[in-house]
């Protein structure tokens, strides 16, 4: 018998014969394909590298935007908590306590019997100053009377004030007109069976408002007023260069509120005399330069704007001129200054808040 013949033929090796291509060669790349193949790939690494670049100054541009609304934002929002509290303390009894009034911090003199309201919007070169006044107790809303004419460095009180050593109280004479005096409590003796109440005010180191004598210094006589503040806040907002800052004038360093403010403006909202609702709103010109007790009974709230500018320099177009802003803003109708050159090339962001003044108001509700 024959073997059955094989249907493959071994080469020499014993493995099977691998088929080659039809030209029976193995191709590589020609140096043509390898240039071509290298100018693309550079063509599209140029393309992600400016679109990546452009993507990037995009970002800048808006977190800058951003972060300039939000830092306006903040510091209104600070602002506003400040001003809503303004006049704490200072009124009783349907009537403001404090005409004028005496203020010290140690042996500094700040307030020295001027005529004095716990808001006030004063017309600066660099924009308005606002300065607001009030107490930190949320009972300095109610008052008690003398229970007999205080002196510099004692007050006997008709009914309890639940005041400790080391807060503040406001002494007002009966009928508005001698200056107020904010003092410190350095001791407190309860009231007996006989004995009224007696709240004193030392003159010692921790004392921070019984240190310095003014030029008036009234005893308030029977019937004169005592309010518990707890402890006195004056906050000073104004601008200063192209920052925003807030002040304490009883003490502590200033901090900067918001960067790149290029205007920073306020107005009083006024009603109608005799009447309540809100009417008008009014800078600090003309007969509201200086807030006055006289006027005070019509002020309502206020209105505050700032206007900012951002930090990131926008592109100018193909023909060299900057679009990012046109026309400079306007705030509560007045014009606003850049402080740069080429403010056409930064944008701007105008932000506004109204803010009631609810202790005014309520203070002297009939």
């Amino acid at each position: 018998m024959c073997a059955e013949p094989h249907r493959h033929r071994a080469h020499a090796g014993g493995l099977p014969r691998r088929r080659l291509p039809v030209d029976g060669l193995r191709r590589g790349l020609s140096l043509i394909e390898l240039m071509v193949g290298i100018v693309v790939a550079l063509l599209v690494s140029l393309t992600a590298t400016s679109g990546a670049m452009l993507f990037t100054a995009a970002q800048r541009q808006g977190i800058g935007t951003g972060g300039t609304l939000i830092n306006a934002n903040t510091a209104l929002a600070a602002l506003r908590d400040d001003v809503s509290a303004a006049g704490l303390g200072f009124f009783g009894d349907s009537q403001f306590l404090c005409q004028r009034l005496n203020l010290s911090s140690d042996t500094t003199v700040l307030l020295d019997g001027p005529a004095f309201t716990p808001v006030a919007i004063t017309a600066e070169a660099a924009g308005d100053r606002i300065d607001v006044l009030y107490a930190t107790d949320v009972s300095a809303g109610a008052n008690v009377l003398l229970n007999a004419a205080a002196t510099a460095g004692s007050a006997p009180v008709r009914s309890l004030l639940p005041v400790a050593v080391g807060q503040a109280v406001l002494l007002a004479p009966a009928t508005p007109g001698d200056p107020c005096v904010v003092r410190t409590v350095t001791a407190n003796t309860a009231a007996g069976v006989d004995t009224a109440q007696m709240v004193e005010f030392a003159n010692v180191s921790t004392a921070r408002f019984n240190r310095a004598a003014f030029t008036t210094n009234p005893t308030y006589p029977d019937r004169g007023r005592v309010t518990l503040l707890g402890d006195l806040r004056w906050s000073r907002y104004r601008r200063s260069g192209t920052d925003l800052v807030l002040e304490r004038p009883l003490g502590g360093a200033p901090v900067v509120l918001a960067r790149n403010v290029m205007a920073f403006r306020a107005e009083y909202g006024l009603a109608d005399a005799g009447t309540t609702a809100l009417a008008a709103w009014q800078p600090a010109t003309g007969g509201f330069a200086a807030l006055t007790p006289a006027n005070l009974p019509r002020v309502r709230a206020l209105r505050i704007g700032l206007v900012t500018r951002s930090t990131q320099r926008e592109k100018p177009n193909t023909a060299g001129n900057c679009e990012a802003t046109t026309a400079m803003p306007t705030l509560f109708g007045g014009a606003v200054v850049a402080d740069v050159a080429d403010w056409q090339c930064y944008r701007y962001r105008t932000v506004t808040l109204v803010v009631p003044l609810r202790n005014l108001v309520l203070g002297m509700v009939p």
